[in-house]
């Protein structure tokens, strides 16, 4: 039986633009945007893929050991350059999912979502399953998904190309999720996808989709904004324009969330598996 969130929960969806390779510039700046968010209501900030090094991959190529962020066996992060973020998420109280390039202790690495929490701790949340294009040359994909826990909602956790395929977010339902959390880094002329995958991953799956995403830049990396916010009908409660910084709050009402499931109940209502074969029917 579907369980439901017993209150509702204010997230932040970030457009920013950071600067490629100031990892301790962009912390500061992701600690501003984190300030603002929590005092427009924010329990949880999402920031964009790579926000921390910025998604520039000329520079990522050329400098990992400046840009990647290291974690330990256990997935947490105790990179001092991320202290002004601690500091941010503690002060907030916010939980703060943003992108940031990790190196393992195995020396894998990867594009992955680091979770500050309330109290300031850092994690590795998950690590970005389906790489795109030229990611796959400095990058190893994930290994699994994952689903954070914040109160009693449950969120999953994709990065970009990842809500492309309708099977992530899927997954993340199928783990009973109640929301879908994506930093991601869309450039300027990829409009209309941005705009349809995310509205689909909420409607399919009947859940809410806070989509962040980087913004301006310089060609050929420059991302188009649109920041969003969507309900379980994949209808968008709130969202950027394609230029300039934003940070867009939003509600997540159980309420909402327990009528949408009550009145489309695709979840409950998906078949196991579509049969042992495909028939052929000739027209």
């Amino acid at each position: 039986m579907t369980s439901f969130p017993s209150a509702p929960l204010t997230v932040a969806a970030v457009q920013a633009d950071p600067v490629p390779g100031d990892l301790v510039g962009n912390t500061s700046t992701a600690a501003r945007l984190v300030r603002h968010a929590a005092d427009s209501g924010a329990r949880v900030v999402v920031l964009p893929e790579l926000f921390l090094s910025a998604y520039h991959p000329p520079t990522l190529a050329a400098d990992p050991a400046g840009t990647d962020v290291p974690a330990d066996a256990d997935a947490a992060v105790a990179d001092p350059r991320l202290d002004p973020l601690r500091t941010a998420a503690r002060d907030a109280g916010a939980v703060v999912v943003v992108g940031a390039p990790v190196r393992h202790p195995d020396r894998r690495r990867t594009i992955a979502a680091l979770v500050v929490d309330r109290s300031g701790t850092v994690r590795v949340g998950y690590d970005k399953q389906q790489l795109w294009s030229a990611e796959r040359e400095l990058f190893t994909p994930g290994r699994r998904g994952a689903t954070l826990l914040v109160d009693d909602w449950r969120l999953g956790l994709g990065i970009c190309y990842d809500g492309c395929f309708p099977e992530h977010g899927r997954a993340a339902a199928a783990d009973g999720a109640h929301g879908y959390l994506c930093p991601s880094g869309y450039r300027v002329g990829s409009a209309h996808r941005r705009d349809v995958y995310y509205a689909a991953r909420a409607l399919d799956n009947t859940m809410y989709v806070v989509f962040a995403n980087s913004v301006d830049g310089t060609d050929p990396w420059r991302f188009n904004g649109g920041a969003a916010v969507y309900d379980p009908e994949g209808r968008c409660l709130t969202r950027g324009p394609d230029s300039g910084e934003r940070v867009l709050v939003a509600t997540l009402d159980p309420v909402l969330l327990a009528r949408t499931r009550a009145d489309h109940p695709m979840l409950l209502d998906r078949l196991p598996d579509q049969g042992p074969a495909r028939a052929r029917v000739r027209g």
